[in-house]
């Protein structure tokens, strides 16, 4: 039966693990944080100091590392190779929220520098009508050499 287009397909046998990115990438940040916090420094030394205490100075029957401590290397290479790679994996959600957050506010400040200049075409138009309005001082002069050309004798050549 070949695939319909209009219907969802059947889950068949995968050969993959299924996962969600998106929730693996928050625990993966949550993780980063906690790697990148005195509190986990702190842990660590306490797990370390109580695992090399044990080890050398225990009882000899319940020993389960002795020195060099192989076993306990194996585990902090362990843990040392899953937090690198979740530590870029993090840094590469950081830098990618970074450049979205860069883009939106580039596009806010191209918006911004449209609307300052829109903003400066207009007062200097307002400015440039305001020179050609008439004023009132303009007008009351105009209007006091009327009256005085109104108040003048005539010289008439009237017969």
């Amino acid at each position: 039966m070949a695939d319909r287009l209009d219907q969802p397909r059947q889950p068949g046998l995968r050969l993959r693990p299924h996962y969600d990115p998106e929730a693996f990438g928050r625990l993966s940040e949550q993780i980063a944080r906690f790697l990148g916090t005195a509190r986990f420094l702190v842990y660590m030394t306490v797990f370390v100091t109580v695992w090399g205490l044990w080890n050398a100075f225990g009882p000899p029957s319940l020993r389960f590392d002795p020195y060099p401590f192989i076993f306990l290397t194996l585990i902090l290479s362990l843990q040392a190779s899953y937090a690198a790679p979740l530590i870029l994996l993090a840094q590469n959600r950081q830098a990618d929220r970074d450049r979205v957050q860069n883009e939106h506010d580039r596009r806010a400040a191209e918006r911004n520098q449209a609307d300052l200049e829109y903003l400066a075409r207009e007062v200097a138009a307002l400015r440039m009508a305001v020179g050609e309005v008439a004023t009132r001082d303009y007008i009351r002069s105009e209007l006091q050499r009327l009256q005085e050309d109104l108040q003048e004798p005539r010289t008439s050549t009237e017969a």
